[in-house]
C-alpha cells in the first residue's frame, strides 16, 4: 500500500485541481452544458459541485446536510446552486479560486482526491478530453476505495473480487479477477458504466452487475 502523507494528499489534490482547471479553459461555451458521466449533472453541474466541496468545513457540512433533512440529494443540489456562477466564466473562476484550499468536511484526503479524479474524468471522457490524471494520485484513490466504502460504495462494489491493474502495482482483493487500468478500476468503483465496460477478466461481469442502472 502506498504511504502518503497528508502534505502529499494536499498536493495531488491542488494539482489535479489545476490540471483540471486548465482543461476547462478550452472549452467551447456550447460544452459547459454538455453532458458528463455524472447521473445528471452537466459539465458547469460538476465545476460547482467540486467547488462546494473545497468550501465548506466538517461544522458546515454537517449543518448542510441537517438544513437538507439528510437527504444528500438536496443537499447537493443547494451546495452546487450555490457555487454555481451567473456564467461559465464565473464559475469557472470560482473553481480556479479552490484549487489552493485545504479545506474539506473530513480528514478522508483519500476521498477527496478521489473526488477530483473522479469527476475530471467525469468531465474529459464525454467530450474527448485526453488529459489524465497523475497515475499516483490514481493509485492512492483506488487503494482508498477498496478500503472503505465513503462518497461512493467503492469497496461493496469490488467485494469479493481480485481487482488487477494493468499499468501500474495496483492488487487487491480476492475471488475472481477484474483486470484493467488503474483509472478505470477507480472509475468502475465509482458506479461508472463506461469504464466498467472496458474491465477484463472472469469477475468483470459481476462487477458491472453491481453498478446503479
Amino acid at each position: 500500500m502506498t504511504r502518503t502523507t497528508s502534505e502529499q494528499h494536499w498536493e495531488m489534490i491542488r494539482a489535479e485541481r489545476g490540471r483540471l482547471g486548465d482543461d476547462l479553459e478550452a472549452l467551447r461555451p456550447a460544452e459547459w452544458s454538455a453532458p458528463t458521466l455524472c447521473a445528471d449533472w452537466s459539465v458547469e453541474d460538476v465545476v460547482a459541485h467540486l467547488t462546494a466541496g473545497a468550501s465548506i468545513g466538517r461544522w458546515g457540512w454537517l449543518r448542510s446536510i441537517a438544513g437538507a433533512g439528510f437527504r444528500p440529494a438536496v443537499h447537493n443540489a443547494r451546495r452546487l446552486a450555490e457555487h454555481r456562477g451567473p456564467t461559465p466564466a464565473q464559475t469557472l473562476d470560482r473553481f480556479r479560486g479552490v484549487v489552493d484550499s485545504r479545506v474539506a468536511p473530513t480528514g478522508d484526503l483519500w476521498a477527496w482526491l478521489g473526488e477530483v479524479v473522479v469527476h475530471g474524468s467525469d468531465v474529459r471522457e464525454p467530450l474527448g478530453i485526453r488529459t489524465a490524471p497523475d497515475p499516483d494520485a490514481v493509485l492512492v484513490v483506488a487503494e482508498g476505495y477498496v478500503r472503505k466504502d465513503f462518497a461512493v460504495a467503492s469497496r461493496s462494489t469490488a467485494r469479493g473480487l481480485r481487482l488487477v491493474a494493468t499499468d501500474s502495482s495496483f492488487r487487491a482483493g480476492d475471488g475472481p479477477t477484474v483486470e484493467g487500468t488503474t483509472l478505470d478500476l477507480v472509475l468502475a468503483m465509482a458506479g461508472r458504466p463506461t469504464a466498467a465496460s472496458r474491465l477484463r477478466g472472469d469477475g468483470a461481469s459481476v462487477l458491472v452487475e453491481r453498478l446503479p442502472l
